[in-house]
């Protein structure tokens, strides 16, 4: 990429960062009593990777960025949630996110599942309610985001399960598909099925896509988790050793995780080579996934 097109490419994710950053405070500037503690989350900041790659493939489509606002909002919310309820002492028991205190120790364990079940809640609500959008289109998203939003739960069950436990590789593979990988592969569809005639071929590209990143994704992370400080990570370093929990370095080691990770996002930008529309901007995107240090 030259130097010209990379600056470019810089450019429109800043300007997706700033979209979705503007939406959601749009959302969440509702008076509720919750309003306070789903904010403080909400907008600490993150890397916004699940908007980005909705708004990156509705653009492929010439689909209009007003019409993916809502998807964008409402996988981010998804996640957010999921990370509320994910830091709480019965799950994950972080203390740090995104370089604060997670959402139960500034306001207490009761308000974070309350945060949580209100953003679970409001992102259907976004989605259902955005008349803008074909009702049967609709329908489709609800569906695309139910899905993951259960496949994340079940991941999230399984990986309680393992904890302190000797688990073979295709377990954690199984997991992370559904924990990370379900909602990175949802954000990705939430941007094509708003494209009215979006092909079977283009979707099982798409499909196929999505799944490679999200499984490389996760393992990406296991490995900055061992190799980046806590104030680039945002939150602690070393935290799923501390923990006893299986990762893919523990398993496979940090040289042949690194490998992994690289291997299914090359695979990946390779397979979006069959897509009808030019991919460029979703394979610099994930050349930018790749390189991403947090």
């Amino acid at each position: 990429m030259t130097i010209t097109a990379l600056k470019n490419h810089l450019k429109i994710l800043d300007n997706y960062r700033a979209r979705i950053n503007s939406c959601l405070d749009n959302y969440l500037s509702q008076n509720s009593a919750l309003s306070e503690n789903m904010r403080y989350s909400v907008l600490a900041g993150g890397k916004r990777f699940r908007p980005i790659l909705t708004y990156t493939t509705a653009s492929l489509f010439n689909v209009d960025l007003s019409q993916a606002d809502s998807c964008a909002c409402a996988v981010e919310l998804i996640h957010i949630y999921s990370l509320i309820h994910d830091d709480l002492p019965a799950m994950d028991d972080d203390d740090i996110r995104h370089n604060q205190p997670a959402n139960h120790k500034q306001f207490g364990e009761g308000q974070a599942i309350l945060a949580g079940d209100g953003l679970q809640a409001l992102a259907f609500g976004i989605l259902a309610k955005n008349d803008a959008i074909d009702p049967a289109i609709r329908i489709n998203l609800l569906q695309h985001l139910s899905r993951a939003a259960f496949k994340m739960a079940e991941g999230q069950s399984i990986d309680l399960s393992i904890v302190s436990k000797n688990v073979e590789i295709e377990l954690l593979y199984s997991m992370h598909r559904k924990k990370t990988g379900a909602l990175l592969r949802c954000a990705v569809l939430l941007g094509a099925t708003l494209y009215p005639e979006l092909s079977g071929e283009d979707e099982m590209v798409l499909n196929s896509f999505s799944e490679d990143i999200g499984l490389a994704y996760q393992v990406q992370d296991d490995v900055l988790d061992v190799s980046t400080s806590d104030a680039v990570l945002g939150k602690k370093q070393n935290s799923d050793a501390e923990k006893c929990k299986p990762t893919f370095p523990s398993i496979l080691g940090m040289d042949e995780s690194t490998r992994v990770y690289q291997s299914l996002y090359e695979r990946a930008s390779e397979s979006i080579a069959q897509l009808s529309v030019d991919a460029t901007p979703l394979r610099e995107l994930t050349g930018k996934l790749l390189s991403r240090t947090f």
